[in-house]
């Protein structure tokens, strides 16, 4: 009854949003590998965000969102798709069109279908990074999905300015190296010489010669992906001498299953503290920088009178490990991986924080609603936007994420009490489980403990009815 008391009053407030704005424009800016854990509004004191956390404070902040897949392309496929990556089988570092079919209609596609100037400024579908950002190529995008679409080409870490590399250089001999690693750059010159500012002058741009007609505007950060290279003066507010390393528990390891040793850890990064310290303050850099820029896009849409009629998300594909359990980068299921930031900000609707479990494949049927349009009935995603006018909506009971590494499919299920991760579909090469309430940081491994043995078996069966429903619709996947 509570339920449908909650729909009724969203859909009276969706009339009456409709009635007001006409086609509200969508900005969706989303960063690259950015943990909740080094943002302000979310649980850290020690970054400094001040655009994103004035977004929070006009806008919905969820604090239990959720990525499908610890990986930028398979993560990004999923969310423009609209499909799981079991629903789709799309786990590589491509757009999911492959899988989907020419049929199937992306997010920013819907919108352009409808009417829409869609255009995206640099990473929104898959672009390696470093790789496709030093080209200025358009990595493995969807065209169909765009009016426009921008490539924002900087040097990365062959940028000029102090550098050094702090993984895999136990000597400290190399100063720094290219590829997917943490080389730190603190670079000469400011914020224009680098992908992120100019991705920030070009939407800037693209908002002020649209303003007139219904836009949705994709804008990619790249940062805080590796390598960690912003304006040197990003650097200054973290002294890495200051940093304070997770905590190390003695035998961390010995209760984990093998797969569930991240693919980037202290020990095989043969990182010294002082290494470990300085990664996490150039990470923080990094974010600080991100922030800026998407503060310059927001006062644009100030300055150009639309905020009152643009609909605002802001998020990432997924989180980044600095130095839990030993553990760097992304990749595993554990939580600093897999949750992200979210943020979704509605001309109407009042500043509130939503605790409901959401996942990042929920936002192309919700923003499409908000706009107006009926989204396509064979995506897997929920819509949220309930919690907007009530945020102790439930909108689902438990969040959904999956990788394939190693040779084997591993699935989590984030219960508001367990996490449950499991390797491989019969559990087969190991399986975790964590109380959240009592161990948020997931150190003590309860799944083989004879007292919780009913969990696991209850949370298996979910575990093997959601792959179940995920696989049930009609691009008869396998």
């Amino acid at each position: 009854m509570k339920k449908l008391i909650t729909v009724l009053i969203y859909s009276l407030s969706f009339c009456s949003l409709a009635q007001s704005i006409e086609k509200p424009n969508v900005l969706f800016i989303i960063s690259d590998d950015l943990t909740t854990t080094a943002v302000s509004s979310y649980e850290n004191s020690a970054g400094h965000t001040p655009n994103i956390d004035k977004l929070a404070s006009e806008g919905t902040r969820y604090t239990r969102a959720y990525c499908q897949y610890p990986v930028c392309g398979p993560s990004r496929a999923s969310m423009m798709t609209g499909y799981y990556p079991h629903g789709s089988e799309t786990f590589g570092y491509v757009s999911g069109r492959e899988n989907v079919g020419p049929d199937r209609l992306m997010w920013p596609q819907l919108f352009k279908e409808n009417g829409y100037y869609t255009a995206r400024v640099s990473k929104i579908f898959h672009m390696g990074v470093p790789g496709d950002i030093e080209k200025g190529s358009d990595g493995t995008d969807d065209p169909d999905s765009w009016t426009e679409r921008f490539n924002s080409q900087g040097p990365e870490w062959t940028a000029e300015g102090e550098s050094e590399l702090v993984q895999g250089n136990p000597f400290g001999l190399l100063p720094k190296r290219g590829g997917n690693v943490m080389t730190i750059v603190k670079a000469d010159g400011d914020d224009l010489v680098h992908a992120d500012g100019k991705t920030a002058e070009k939407a800037s741009e693209l908002i002020r010669a649209h303003k007139d007609k219904p836009f949705f505007l994709a804008v990619g950060l790249v940062r805080p992906h590796v390598p960690f290279v912003a304006p040197k003066s990003y650097f200054d507010p973290y002294p890495y001498e200051e940093v304070v390393l997770p905590p190390k528990v003695v035998g961390d390891w010995d209760d984990m299953p093998d797969r569930a040793i991240n693919y980037v850890t202290t020990k095989n990064a043969q990182m010294s503290e002082e290494q470990e310290k300085k990664a996490i303050a150039a990470y923080y850099a990094s974010v600080s920088y991100m922030d800026a820029q998407v503060g310059k896009v927001l006062q644009t849409l100030e300055e150009e009178g639309l905020a009152d009629n643009t609909i605002v998300i802001f998020t990432s594909d997924h989180g980044f490990h600095l130095g839990e359990h030993g553990f760097w980068m992304k990749v595993s299921l554990k939580e600093e991986s897999v949750r992200v930031p979210l943020i979704i900000k509605v001309p109407g609707k009042k500043a509130q924080v939503c605790d409901s479990f959401v996942e990042l494949l929920d936002l192309y049927p919700t923003i499409s609603e908000l706009a107006g349009i009926h989204p396509p009935d064979y995506i897997q995603g929920e819509n949220i936007a309930p919690t907007l006018d009530d945020p102790s909506h439930e909108v689902r009971d438990m969040a959904f994420s999956v990788h394939v590494w190693n040779g084997g499919h591993s699935f989590l299920l984030r219960h508001s009490k367990w996490a449950f991760i499991q390797y491989d579909e019969d559990g087969g090469s190991g399986m975790e489980l964590f109380d959240m309430e009592y161990d948020a940081k997931q150190f003590n491994n309860l799944a083989y403990h004879p007292a919780y043995r009913e969990v696991v078996i209850e949370l298996k069966q979910k575990m093997e009815d959601k792959l179940k429903e995920i696989r049930a619709n009609d691009l008869n996947v396998k």
